[in-house]
């Protein structure tokens, strides 16, 4: 028999498990950003996507720029983010860590490129050995680790690094003649201003690879991961949307995995990561 006491028991479990479910959680989900821009011009970018990604989903989200990719890699490896936009290798060297989980990608591929400045007398990679390289951190894949790798393995060229802390930076300091070269990627290049751009001169440019993905904690229940990956995907679909993730930039978003970047791990760029 169904008493009362047992049906006001049900309910209130019921009730519970509702307030737990996903379209009526409370929870606030951190979004890291990896910093290849300065903090200003990285929130004015990734705001307007957090925010219509709010607005579609109903989740909460706080959105998290670290000052330098150092820290950044901290965090990640803390797991401190739920959602994360990172560069490929982050995501594969924590995969037996936090195991992050790959979303959704931008179908253009990811390539390192090498430049100076217009009127530099440097023409090729050979060129470069001992002679100061900017990079906007020590473990971007396509600005440092890539171009460090071919370098020395391909062109027996062994640069002085010098972190920039950011992509702009690099730019800027090859630009100015500070350094008489750095590390990039054509995607970060392509956002500098026309000014900039018009001080460069591209003199290497590395394999493809897939571009950065934005990734899922494993703790975030696989009914959220699949909300948020659709959700950014209809968004991406859309004339607004394509403005939005235009300045990341992200050209054409796809849905990805881990699959797609596990050919990476045998590329030996482990050989120049720093701790």
């Amino acid at each position: 028999m169904i008493t009362l006491k047992t049906s006001l028991v049900a309910l209130f479990s019921l009730w519970c498990a509702l307030l737990a479910s996903p379209a009526n959680s409370e929870e606030v989900y951190q979004f890291g950003v990896v910093p290849q821009y300065e903090q200003r011009k990285l929130y004015a970018i990734w705001r307007p996507v957090i925010e219509e990604l709010t607005r579609r989903t109903g989740l909460k989200f706080n959105l998290v720029a670290t000052l330098t990719v150092t820290d950044f890699e901290r965090e990640l490896s803390r797991g401190s983010y739920d959602l994360v936009y990172a560069n490929p290798y982050h995501i594969l060297r924590e995969s037996s860590g936090q195991g992050y989980i790959p979303l959704v990608r931008d179908k253009l591929p990811l390539r390192g490129i090498i430049v100076v400045k217009k009127d530099s007398s440097l023409k090729t990679p050979h060129e470069l050995h001992e002679k100061e390289l900017a990079i906007p951190s020590w473990n971007a894949l396509g600005a440092s680790l890539l171009i460090r790798a071919d370098l020395e393995q391909v062109y027996k060229a062994v640069p002085k690094a010098t972190n920039v802390k950011t992509h702009s930076s690099v730019y800027m300091n090859v630009a100015l003649g500070l350094t008489p070269a750095g590390g990039g990627v054509e995607k970060t290049l392509q956002e500098q201003p026309q000014t900039i751009r018009d001080q460069l001169r591209i003199i290497y440019t590395t394999r493809e690879m897939p571009s950065h993905p934005i990734a899922a904690h494993p703790r975030m229940p696989a009914l959220v991961r699949d909300k948020i990956q659709k959700t950014l995907l209809e968004m991406a679909a859309t004339d607004a949307g394509k403005q939005l993730f235009a300045d990341i930039p992200i050209d054409s978003m796809i849905p990805t995995s881990m699959k797609d970047y596990q050919p990476m791990k045998q590329w030996g760029l482990d050989t120049y990561w720093v701790n």
